[in-house]
């Protein structure tokens, strides 16, 4: 089923179910999804899976940082809000990649580009994000990869 048509039944049954937080962060996507649908160049045509996972990966990107911003002012009633909606995003993204498993893909894709230490950075992050675009969160791949690059014992 694509992504657009799950959203489209979860929001019938947030409605049903009276569940503010779960419609709202359900029709921001959908929203997403619909501008992205209609961009230039797209024509109208349906999101391509990496697209999908793309736009919901940006979706919440921004409310984690928002999270993050908001702890940080000492407001807990939004990032309460924040961290509600990211969960319900989080559901809709594929299974995040644990850390050891995260480790083995990147000492694989250091060694499949012949990477040596840390000037190699670019290479290897390169690769890396597109092969793990969506498995794992961005920021997380760039530390795993620059303490492994760092360790010369592969």
């Amino acid at each position: 089923m694509a992504l657009k048509d799950l959203i489209d039944a979860d929001i019938k049954k947030a409605m049903l179910a009276k569940d503010k937080t779960r419609l709202t962060t359900l029709r921001s996507i959908k929203s997403q999804i619909m501008l992205a649908e209609t961009a230039e160049g797209q024509h109208g045509a349906a999101l391509t899976e990496d697209a999908e996972v793309k736009l919901l990966t940006k979706q919440a990107k921004q409310r984690r940082e928002a999270a993050e911003t908001y702890n940080k002012q000492f407001r807990s009633d939004l990032e309460e809000v924040e961290l509600a909606e990211l969960a319900i995003i989080e559901e809709y993204l594929p299974q995040q990649l644990s850390e050891a498993d995260l480790v083995e893909h990147l000492v694989g894709i250091i060694q499949r580009v012949g990477a040596t230490g840390p000037s190699d950075l670019g290479k290897v992050m390169g690769v890396a994000a597109r092969e793990l675009a969506g498995k794992a969160d961005g920021r997380l791949i760039s530390q795993v990869v620059n303490n492994l690059l760092n360790n010369t014992n592969l």
